[in-house]
């Protein structure tokens, strides 16, 4: 075990170096910088004004010395400084991250369940009316994009029936108590991880649906039906359990998708996370942020990529993690 994880995080070094050249060099190709934000939004600017800017944020050196100086600071834990917000940048993303993190992990949670219990019932009642009707949900959840729902989400449920907020994290004014807190978040909660989720559930309706038929005539069901244990407790106990790898597969593999919807569901909804931050940061050409932020999403897909693989070997024991 100890070796294997060794080896992982030997992997997460590599990758990240490669995520921070590869989004150095993306970032440098893109026109303009936050000196010319500047210059725009005050409305004029000399040249000696634009030099004495550019310095100010080290936009004047070459762009390996940038780069050099910026894998020195990760490599002592320092993401930079925030010109734009003026404040450190690790500052900002431990302000922004836990939002995005409730709201990934609602929306997943959400779209697994949901998933994986209507792709359950779909193969246990197989070319019916049920089967048919979770196809086309699926089918016509995963043609429309996550920015509908939620627009489409804030005009139904925020505004004409006022059930839900329109958006934010908070009730702006509310004092309730740590209870109060929770539970006023929970409710902000709702729509964008319904939002983000519907799409991915889609997928996981699908994918439980079609491991299950796979696994529906495999010797072991018959032999568990042949001892007299009842359809309900087969296909819980026997079939859905040796059908959840794809659908762990699906899940490493959705985070990274996941990260990319919250850029549009934190927008719509101005939910307070990284997603909305990145959006600000492209805006206004802050690339020390978005450096560090890109680090930090790709962090999050190759870590859950590792907690995917330990959770392999407790679904099923015959995989080794040295494999």
């Amino acid at each position: 075990m100890m070796r294997y994880l060794f080896r992982r995080l030997a992997q997460v070094s590599i990758v990240a170096g490669l995520v921070i050249l590869g989004n150095f060099i993306l970032l440098r190709s893109v026109p303009g910088d936050l000196a010319d934000v500047i210059a725009g939004e005050s409305g004029a600017a000399t040249p000696e004004y634009m030099e004495m800017l550019r310095a100010q944020f080290g936009l004047d050196r070459s762009g390996f010395e940038q780069l050099t100086t910026y894998f020195s600071q990760i490599a002592h834990f320092d993401l930079g400084f925030s010109f734009r917000y003026n404040l450190p940048v690790q500052t900002l993303i431990l302000e922004r991250l836990p939002a995005t993190l409730l709201l990934l992990g609602s929306s997943l949670l959400f779209s697994v369940i949901v998933g994986v219990i209507l792709g359950c019932f779909a193969a246990r009642y197989r070319h019916g009316l049920f089967d048919q009707g979770v196809t086309l949900f699926s089918a016509v959840v995963f043609a429309i994009p996550v920015f509908w729902f939620g627009l489409m989400g804030i005009v139904l449920f925020a505004v004409h029936f006022r059930w839900l907020p329109i958006g934010g994290m908070v009730t702006v004014g509310a004092t309730p108590g740590a209870f109060g807190v929770a539970g006023d978040v929970a409710w902000h909660l709702i729509m964008p991880a319904i939002a983000l989720g519907l799409s991915h559930l889609a997928l996981y309706a699908r994918v439980t649906r079609a491991s299950m038929l796979e696994v529906y005539p495999l010797d072991f069901v018959r032999t568990a039906r042949a001892k007299g244990i009842s359809e309900t407790a087969v296909t819980l106990r026997h079939i859905l359990r040796n059908s959840l790898l794809p659908v762990v597969t699906l899940t490493g593999l959705q985070l990274g998708s996941l990260l990319g919807g919250a850029v549009v569901v934190e927008t719509v909804f101005s939910w307070p996370g990284m997603g909305r931050l990145a959006f600000e940061a492209v805006s206004d050409r802050d690339i020390n942020l978005l450096l560090s932020l890109f680090l930090c999403n790709s962090l999050l897909v190759v870590l859950s990529s590792l907690l995917i693989d330990i959770l392999y070997g407790v679904l099923d024991p015959r995989i080794g993690l040295a494999s």
